[in-house]
């Protein structure tokens, strides 16, 4: 039994000597995890006698630990001798380096370079704990000959925060820290001036790319939270459940939710690109916005979990599986997360949408990660329960072609398509129904939501028409529920709402002096002339405002409006450097624009897009894990059709977020 699992075990992972680089890399990884697996549990401490002399050498006893060592693994002994000596080595090294940071305060940083210049054995880096993270950069640079402007260092699951120290950062001794390089080329740093000159610019362009996505994000997250932007004219985005329903979320979390999912989706976006090293450092801002929401709501919504996958997926892309202490635990919390999101065994999700097909797609990414994570961790017991689970699914949720281009003569996308027939088991006559059905249902969804913005912007222009600014009205009206009469009664209740927020050149009646026409007609109406003088001076002229504050508030003005706003309220004169600023305003805002459409166009159309997937990176590393003798054989699908577009989707809340909630 022993015997068959060893030759399992190798089998099963022999496509990591590939991904890996080097044919026996993998194994030879595997062999580290187990001999260190197995000194823990003998408690046995090689940098001490007898495995190690008083001169640090190797002491005879290590031979008979490595005879030991190898008839259980029944492999070969100088190969277990051979590892057993390096892990003496390294443990002997971190002594000498614990035993240095006690007496000089200089720690010892592990280093895991990028894939390109990785080493088979690690890279260590000895700095104090005081100096900035752009410090520790340009030394990592100087050290490793990196170029210091396009690398991004993360340690403890963040990006390296340039302008703190380390110590401000949580960065100890022994620390490992991950480098990311922004360019894309695999050449080396010795091929000549025009090739790096590519490379450089092509980096410059990735940081440029990085910057405009955080800014579009944080621009996208402002108009979200404020709710008063005009949907018919300026682009924002929405939160929305599975159903595709815009969904109200507490305002203190409602911009780190909607910067979590920006994030998220534009991580995402650079995945399918492959452009592993730009999307890390988004998924990783989306963690951590993630985290300023609150518990409840990321048990409820199966964002946070997907978020956990994309993150140790990216990890493994990059080839930096290894070094990363916390993808255990982010796929443990992935898992969890799951588990509350869907209930025990997904009747939860089976009674919201009526099946759970599409969403094993993401379980079966779990179980591979957790394969992978298991087998380098030693265990390859579960990793090779993992792997059979994930095979497992893989055959379940496997299309065949046919099916997908029958649908398409029907005149369905690929992607609805695959989502469909996963939903239906197969079965090409319910997909059809499904997807016709969920056509519908999004719809009439679409023509309801756009029903209320357009109510909400005959409010606007209803308040406007009153001589209220579009802001006042906006903000009434969020406040009131979109509840007109209400709005009405806030404005008229509250007319500093007006005066301070009043920023629309096309309602500034701005005047000196109130017009003595003005005046009297306010007088007419049977208010006191001195007040109704100070009433249009704190409207600006406009009188229609004037009679209706005076007159809900008893003929006076309420004691917290300004009576003399005539400095405050003056337009300020144009000077030529005015002018001049205009035109860098123009340019800030075509910047803006063009930062926000590159978001826009990387958000999904399908709310369900994060579920379609054509499973192809996935049966490239199941089929080189299906042991020998398995009636198992994934078929060629390299007909299938991947879906064309870019997107991300909306939040997915379940029932047990509260209803209204915000």
């Amino acid at each position: 039994m022993k015997t068959n699992g060893g030759r399992c075990r190798i089998r099963a992972l022999c496509w990591l000597r590939r991904e890996w680089r080097g044919a026996g890399m993998a194994q030879k990884k595997y062999l580290q995890a187990k001999l260190t697996q197995f000194l823990r549990e003998d408690r046995i401490q090689l940098w001490k006698p007898p495995y190690t002399d008083e001169n640090k050498k190797v002491g005879l006893a290590l031979k008979d630990l490595a005879k030991q060592y190898s008839d259980r693994l029944e492999c070969c002994e100088n190969e277990v001798e051979k590892v057993i000596e390096e892990i003496r080595c390294k443990a002997i090294e971190r002594g000498t380096g614990n035993d240095n940071y006690r007496t000089t305060g200089i720690a010892t940083i592990e280093v895991f370079l990028p894939p390109r210049l990785k080493k088979d054995r690690k890279n260590l880096l000895e700095t104090r704990l005081h100096i900035t993270g752009r410090e520790l950069r340009s030394k990592i640079a100087e050290t490793f000959g990196l170029q210091e402007n396009y690398i991004k260092i993360v340690i403890n699951k963040k990006q390296l925060q340039l302008g703190k120290t380390l110590e401000e950062q949580g960065v100890a001794h022994n620390v490992k820290a991950m480098v990311l390089e922004l360019k894309q080329s695999e050449e080396d740093a010795r091929k000549n001036f025009q090739l790096e000159e590519e490379e450089q610019n092509e980096a410059k362009l990735k940081e440029k790319q990085i910057q405009r996505t955080k800014r579009g994000l944080e621009i996208l997250a402002k108009r979200a939270a404020e709710t008063v932007v005009d949907p018919e004219m300026t682009p924002y985005l929405d939160i929305a459940n599975q159903t595709g329903r815009s969904i109200r979320i507490p305002p203190s979390e409602r911009k780190a939710l909607m910067l979590a999912m920006g994030y998220h989706e534009k991580g995402r976006a650079f995945l399918k690109r492959k452009e592993y090293g730009i999307a890390l450092p988004c998924l990783l801002d989306a963690d951590k916005y993630f985290c300023e929401c609150c518990r409840e709501l990321l048990d409820t919504v199966d964002n946070y979990a997907v978020l956990q996958l994309d993150i140790v997926w990216c990890y493994f892309r990059l080839e930096q599986l290894e070094c990363l202490d916390d993808a255990e635990k982010k796929l443990n919390l992935a898992q969890k997360c799951f588990k509350n999101c869907y209930g025990e065994n997904h009747q939860r999700l089976v009674h919201i949408k009526g099946n759970c097909g599409k969403e094993k797609v993401l379980f079966l990414r779990l179980y591979l990660l957790q394969g992978i994570r298991n087998y380098h961790s030693g265990n390859d017991v579960e990793a090779c329960e993992y792997l059979n689970k994930a095979r497992q699914l893989f055959k379940e949720l496997y299309i065949d072609p046919s099916k997908v281009d029958n649908l398409l003569q029907l005149g369905f996308t690929a992607q609805e398509a695959r989502l469909g027939l996963r939903a239906c088991d197969g079965n090409v006559d319910h997909a059809a129904t499904h997807i016709t059905n969920r056509r519908e249902e999004l719809a009439q969804i679409r023509m309801e939501e756009k029903e209320k913005k357009r109510r909400r912007l005959e409010n606007i222009r209803f308040l406007e028409g009153m001589g209220y600014s579009t802001h006042a009205a906006q903000q009434a009206l969020h406040a009131a529920s979109g509840n007109l009469d209400e709005a009405l009664k806030i404005l008229l209740s509250n007319p500093q709402i007006w005066w301070l927020n009043d920023s629309n050149p096309e309602t500034d009646n701005c005047q000196e002096s109130p017009s003595q026409e003005n005046i009297d007609q306010l007088v007419y109406m049977g208010f006191d002339a001195l007040v109704a003088e100070a009433a249009l001076r704190v409207f600006r002229g406009n009188v229609q405002l004037a009679a209706q504050t005076l007159a809900h508030n008893g003929g006076s003005l309420p004691p917290e409006l300004p009576l003399s706003p005539e400095d405050s309220l003056s337009p300020p004169a144009t000077s030529p450097s005015d002018s001049a600023g205009t035109s860098s305003a123009s340019t800030d805002e075509d910047m803006e624009t063009e930062a926000v459409n590159e978001i826009l166009e990387d958000i999904p159309e399908h709310e369900e897009d994060y579920l379609d997937s054509t499973l192809e990176d996935e049966e490239i590393i199941i089929a080189e894990c299906v042991p020998s003798g398995s009636s198992f054989q994934p078929q060629d699908r390299s007909s299938s059709q991947v879906p064309s577009g870019l997107s991300a989707r909306c939040i997915q809340d379940f029932p047990s977020l509260p209803e209204g909630t915000g």
